[in-house]
């Protein structure tokens, strides 16, 4: 292996690997990719300056798109690596792919079984020791915490969401976590470490992501908060309509019937006071 230095047009992380041709992306028929990887350049994590994977899952989004791509490409931090997973669109996302394809880390096009699947194969294909952080098609990320490796693998990080019109979701992970979603994927932090197989699970369509969230609480990792890492949600996300029954379902799944009742009886409370 050798080290190669990048013109910043590039890449965000300047210093990348040159591995071999067994460290290469393998063809798979009628697979449309691209990217770093596919030229055999690869980003390494340290300690000393760990790596963060940003995934972006889309489908048909070439509107919104290459905003999302310009907020990861501005990070002034200098070891991302940036992982665009495309479900078949038809709309244009192969040109915006194309168009920055030396500055992808690996982006593929081909149909998946929904948002959830494709999550899962961003995490199969990120770094086993990057800091993982999930951006959909016009999202963005505007900041992230400082000092990267002042934290521990072990640790979930986690931050403020900008939702429009000058709302910010404020974060919790605490308590509160048992009985609703308290974090957003777009400014959450995960070292695969934690969990090196598939994190979501695919019977849940809108709040997988809470559950694994609920799950890694519960099983006692420690959340951190950075009060500088923010980023941005596009208002009309998947799980805009709010789906109370699948939400119900991930409680009673991870904390049993009296959560799941509790946060029923609080949603009856505050439809009679609106």
């Amino acid at each position: 292996m050798e080290i190669v230095c990048l013109n910043s047009k590039y890449s965000t992380t300047r210093s990348l690997i040159k591995c071999d041709k067994s460290n290469q992306v393998p063809s798979i028929p009628n697979r449309v990719d691209g990217g770093l990887r596919k030229a055999h350049l690869w980003k390494a994590a340290s300690d000393s300056n760990p790596l963060v994977t940003i995934i972006t899952v889309t489908f048909n989004g070439a509107h919104f798109l290459e905003q999302t791509i310009r907020s990861v490409l501005e990070l002034a931090y200098s070891n991302i690596e940036y992982i665009i997973i495309d479900g078949g669109s038809k709309d244009g996302t192969l040109d915006i792919l194309r168009k920055y394809n030396e500055q992808i880390d690996y982006w593929v096009s081909e149909p998946d079984e929904g948002i959830y699947d494709a999550m899962n194969k961003g995490w199969s294909l990120a770094n086993e020791k990057a800091f993982i952080l999930y951006l959909g098609a016009g999202d963005t990320i505007i900041s992230l915490p400082d000092n990267m490796s002042a934290y521990k693998s072990n640790q979930i990080i986690y931050g403020k969401v900008m939702l429009g019109a000058g709302k910010t979701f404020e974060s919790k992970a605490d308590f509160r976590l048992r009985l609703t979603n308290t974090l957003h994927h777009q400014a959450l932090l995960i070292n695969k470490l934690i969990h090196p197989g598939p994190p979501f699970d695919r019977k849940f369509k809108v709040y997988a992501d809470f559950d694994f969230s609920q799950r890694l609480y519960k099983k006692g990792f420690k959340f951190v908060k950075s009060e500088n890492f923010l980023s941005s949600a596009l208002p009309a996300g998947a799980s805009k309509t709010h789906y109370r029954s699948e939400m119900a379902a991930v409680i009673r799944k991870n904390y049993g019937p009296f959560y799941a009742a509790l946060f029923k009886l609080n949603g009856i409370r505050k439809r009679q006071t609106d």
